[in-house]
């Protein structure tokens, strides 16, 4: 088992925790969690994948050192409401980061990204599953460049240690688990997810600012003007109309302006 641990709140709580040196998914490990009935709040964290993915089915690529985390849970929720804990885990991980990292170099991109220096430093990705109760049960996966970037991403990349940060990736986790707590329990079942999607907001990259989502082949660009309270993107367009965005690829600024897919 990889060197990992509980943060103090997360451990008081009843969270516990499965760790690997190498794993193909933390997220297959949470899948299987719950198809065993697990009743959740567990997590599983690893150093580095082989068969990691992310968003849309694509590749995730874990390097050695850097962290793989996945958090199953069983909320007592609407399902509907349950898609909101993305932002509970955008929220948990901004604030597990600022406390290693500066909060200004450290900035949440819709709808799962989190930048470092204004390149992806981590990704987050939820799936959820009926179970035979008629519950479901939530699996977040969390990837955090700790030590290294993959080689021939199509976007900036960072890492912890690229930013001179001197960390690793227990450190990390275990801030995480903490954070992550605070923010669930801020959330309380959907009810406070208000409250959540406040936090996400201030730490958001790009509100104000010319974007470009990229969908399914089209592009809508305008100004980022906010996330609304079911969470989607909400873009300004030149006639000032408001468009609501519920998935894409987000790029800002002098990418919005000349990227064309």
């Amino acid at each position: 088992m990889a060197d990992f641990w509980l943060g103090p709140r997360a451990a008081s709580r009843g969270y516990r925790l499965h760790g690997f040196d190498t794993v193909g998914s933390t997220m297959i490990e949470a899948a299987r969690a719950a198809q065993s009935g697990d009743v959740g709040d567990v997590w599983f964290c690893a150093l580095a994948q082989t068969a990691g993915r992310g968003r849309r089915g694509r590749a995730w690529s874990s390097m050695h050192g850097n962290l793989a985390a996945s958090l199953l849970v069983v909320p007592d929720s609407d399902p509907a409401v349950s898609a909101t804990l993305g932002f509970v885990a955008g929220v948990a991980l901004h604030h597990a980061l600022t406390s290693i990292v500066p909060a200004e170099r450290i900035a949440l991109k819709w709808p799962n990204d989190v930048l470092g220096d204004g390149s992806k430093l981590c990704g987050m990705l939820l799936e959820a599953q009926k179970l035979s109760d008629g519950r479901m049960a939530v699996a977040i996966g969390i990837g955090v460049n700790v030590v290294a970037t993959p080689d021939g991403l199509p976007y900036a990349a960072a890492s912890l240690k690229g930013m001179g940060i001197e960390t690793d990736a227990a450190t990390v986790f275990g801030a995480l688990s903490d954070a992550w707590v605070d923010a669930y329990e801020s959330w309380d079942r959907g009810r406070g997810v208000d409250a959540v999607l406040d936090q996400w907001r201030v730490a958001a990259a790009g509100i104000g600012g010319e974007i470009a989502v990229s969908q399914d082949g089209s592009v809508v660009r305008g100004i980022f003007e906010t996330i609304d309270q079911a969470g989607r993107l909400i873009v300004r367009a030149s006639d000032n109309s408001r468009i609501a965005i519920t998935a894409g690829d987000v790029h800002f600024g002098t990418a919005a302006s000349h990227r064309s897919s």
